[in-house]
């Protein structure tokens, strides 16, 4: 095979190779050695002598090739589209000419996983700092930073969601979810494209601000999306979607992160995924809810038949969106709604509660910080990459293990499990590094294994399950406006997290700072028990219904609201359910 080639197309696309061992200074400087394409050719062949690396790179893959997945579904959603359009001369004003009383599953799945590209581009913004940092705050760096000066890097995305959160919830109020979510992809693009071409630590200030900016959006836009296009029964799986796609990204730069350059990570970071992103949203369809609320019935009818497939009775559905919006139109969107309905006050401190306590519980501290934590463990049975390919893999075996129960067990049981279990393992965490600064070393095993549970919890409970009852407790004419705040003092309080956490390392050591991270779980188990209400298998209806106070008709089949409900009533249709 010609070296040519692939030494041509490394000029191009690589530039000279920072080592990733920055305990090595003799291996990094001016001097580095630069790997060619044809050097990574010839590597396959021994990269069985580096374990270590062939995990890495097949990790990276895999997680990578497991969102490729969704390029399947959008020849799914085409196609179901041109049925859809074949089947107009089919429909009469209250809707098609079918029976079918439960939806098909497969396009509404499509259609979920295709705006969950967005989370996986999220996921990859959250892990960069852990094997960067590192890299930057060594010897012989591109850009070279201080510890403080890192802890700006990685916190300053928190102050960037605050930036994107509201404009994003109301543009998807004004222009619509679908092309808000999409639109998001020019600013990941710049802000990717900022951080490959960075030559001071100002720059990447900038860049992650930017990149801080879409995570808001998509924090406020995709479970909004999702929550208005899934039937009840698989509402909660759809939702806990979102946060297995932002652990298959974490695992990604986790995975490869050590084994490449600083631009390379970039590169492979900034442009696969979010090309991806953009490029399958143009097929998925906007929500009918939003359809309805713009006076687009038509448009509606025809975004149910294609979410729920031709042959489905959209009549019952289509009446209860409608009923709905007729309640809507007699408040109107502004913030005076936020604090004079029973129902929004309700969902906004269950929401508010759930992500203020999921900032404390110190996650984002692990996941930007994985790497170091691990080094300063002393682990000696795997080293620090390991360990944090590891951690990526639990997280994202739970948080899809989360995606198949939480419609089973529910969203409570699932959050006290998770929030508990959580304060135990940082509690152990925090007491072994209470026993290392007092001479103890035998114990090194701890932080893998209490971090490994943590993780695991993490994302059974508390790591899905927020952003699904963000698309769910909120009714949709304040949706927008009240996600976008939700998510600003979220923002402002993962900043402060993630800000302080190397001053508590200086104040108090890694023992009292781990000690406050499981305070907080336990704070957050009781309020999860107290004022967090369960939404398994209801409807949007239903769950606006309580949170107003007003009680459950005792027979659902008392009015026609309420018929189409009884249909979908999970203990007729768990057995029933198809994908497809």
């Amino acid at each position: 095979m010609d070296q040519g080639v692939f030494k041509q197309l490394d000029d191009v696309c690589f530039p000279p190779k920072i080592t990733p061992d920055v305990t090595d200074p003799g291996a990094i400087g001016p001097e580095s050695a630069k790997m060619t394409s044809w050097d990574s050719y010839l590597a396959v062949a021994t990269l069985l002598s580096s374990p270590e690396e062939f995990m890495g790179w097949f990790v990276g893959f895999v997680s990578l090739f497991s969102t490729n997945l969704v390029a399947p579904l959008r020849l799914a959603i085409t196609s179901s589209n041109k049925s859809a359009n074949n089947t107009k001369s089919m429909l009469s004003v209250n809707g098609p000419r079918g029976t079918r009383r439960e939806g098909k599953k497969f396009r509404q799945y499509a259609a979920a996983l295709s705006t969950t590209i967005g989370p996986f581009a999220v996921g990859t913004v959250l892990a960069w700092t852990s094997p960067v940092l590192p890299m930057l705050e060594g010897p012989g760096s591109k850009i070279p930073i201080t510890s403080d000066e890192g802890s700006w890097v990685g916190s300053l995305i928190a102050i960037g969601a605050i930036i994107g959160s509201i404009p994003a919830g109301k543009g998807a109020d004004i222009y619509g979810r679908k092309p808000t979510i999409a639109a998001l992809a020019v600013p990941f693009i710049i802000s990717w494209a900022m951080i490959y071409f960075a030559t001071s630590v100002w720059e990447l200030y900038v860049a992650r601000l930017i990149a801080g900016a879409v995570i808001g959006g998509v924090t406020a836009t995709v479970p909004m999306y999702i929550g208005e296009i899934a039937e009840s029964s698989i509402r909660g799986e759809l939702g806990s979607y979102i946060q297995v796609k932002v652990t298959l990204g974490i695992l990604y730069v986790y995975a490869i992160g050590p084994f490449v350059s600083y631009e390379q990570l970039a590169l492979l970071c900034g442009i696969i995924p979010v090309i991806m992103f953009f490029l399958v949203l143009l097929v998925a369809p906007e929500t009918p809810t939003y359809l309805l609320r713009k006076g687009k019935k038509r448009e509606a009818e025809q975004s149910l038949i294609l979410l729920r497939g031709i042959d489905y009775d959209i009549s019952g559905e289509l009446e209860e969106l409608q009923m709905q919006l007729e309640e809507e139109q007699k408040r109107s969107s502004n913030f005076r709604d936020l604090i004079s309905s029973r129902a929004t006050v309700r969902a906004s401190i269950a929401v508010m509660g759930l992500l203020s306590f999921l900032s404390f519980s110190g996650i984002n501290v692990l996941i930007f910080y994985a790497e170091s934590i691990f080094k300063e463990g002393g682990s000696e049975i795997v080293s620090p990459k390991t360990s944090s390919i590891i951690i990526g893999v639990l997280q994202v075996i739970f948080t899809f293990a989360s995606a198949l129960l939480v419609d089973k067990a529910g969203r409570r049981v699932l959050l006290l499990i998770s929030d508990s279990v959580m304060a135990v393992c940082l509690a152990g965490l925090g007491y072994f590094f209470f026993l290392k600064h007092n001479g103890v070393s035998a114990l090194n095993f701890i932080p893998l294994v209490s971090l490994g549970v943590y993780i695991s919890t993490f994302s059974l409970g508390f790591g899905p399950i927020p952003g699904v009852m963000m698309g769910e407790l909120f009714s949709p004419d304040v949706k927008g406006l009240a996600l976008g705040i939700v998510c600003v003092i979220a923002s402002l309080l993962e900043f402060v997290v993630v800000k302080m956490y190397q001053n508590l390392l200086n104040w108090f050591g890694y023992a009292v700072t781990f000690w406050i991270f499981a305070g907080f779980c336990v704070l957050g188990t009781v309020f999860v028990w107290f004022l967090v209400p369960e939404t398994k298998n209801k409807s949007l209806q239903e769950i606006q219904n309580e949170l107003n106070g007003k009680k459950k008709p005792k027979n659902r089949n008392a009015n026609r609201s309420l018929q189409m409900e009884s249909l979908t009533n999970p203990y007729n249709n768990e057995k029933n359910a198809a994908i497809v």
